[in-house]
């Protein structure tokens, strides 16, 4: 039986643009138009999910390289790589979910990765579009006109965004 293979779509931009506050103003309106999406962020920051105190950090501090926590509401597997000076693999990442409870990974991030990407820009953060820019960015959201042959998205209009990736996504399938 093969496993059913979830489209990936990144959201790539600048630190400051507004990815994340882009993506919780989309991803509700994904879930209207009957998308499940999970969501791969990528991070630059010693980050810990767990809170120091708490018996499940505790128990991990202790020296479990993976530990699960779950409730009857949800459930969070956290592994340690502390010896890995690789970079991130976005598809063994996405690998981890389950496929059959997903139609859609959107991944904030991870600019350089070979996914179809919709890339945001703001003339104001004071970076350059091109660095945005390669041969996966299937569109562009930005809150001016861009002289490209990209399609472009209005960033400030997330409705127009989810109908975008809607439609993107029906392609896909």
């Amino acid at each position: 039986m093969n496993k059913k293979t979830v489209p990936l779509l990144g959201i790539t931009a600048y630190s400051g643009t507004g990815k994340t506050t882009l993506l919780k103003q989309v991803i509700p309106l994904l879930r209207q138009r009957h998308l499940r999406v999970g969501l791969v962020k990528h991070t630059h920051h010693d980050m810990d999910v767990d809170k120091p105190g708490k018996d499940s950090y505790e128990l991990r501090k202790a020296g479990a390289d993976q530990t699960l926590v779950a409730s009857q509401n949800r459930w969070a597997l956290m592994t340690e790589t502390p010896n890995n000076d690789d970079e991130l693999d976005l598809h063994y990442l996405a690998s981890r979910f389950d496929p059959d409870s997903l139609d859609l990974i959107l991944v904030e991030g991870f600019k350089h990765e070979t996914i179809a990407k919709i890339a945001l820009y703001r003339s104001e953060v004071g970076k350059p579009l091109a660095g945005l820019i390669d041969q996966h960015v299937i569109a562009v959201a930005s809150n001016q006109i861009i002289d490209t042959t990209i399609p472009q998205l209005d960033i400030n209009n997330p409705e127009q965004i989810a109908d975008y990736i809607v439609s993107w996504w029906q392609k896909s399938q």
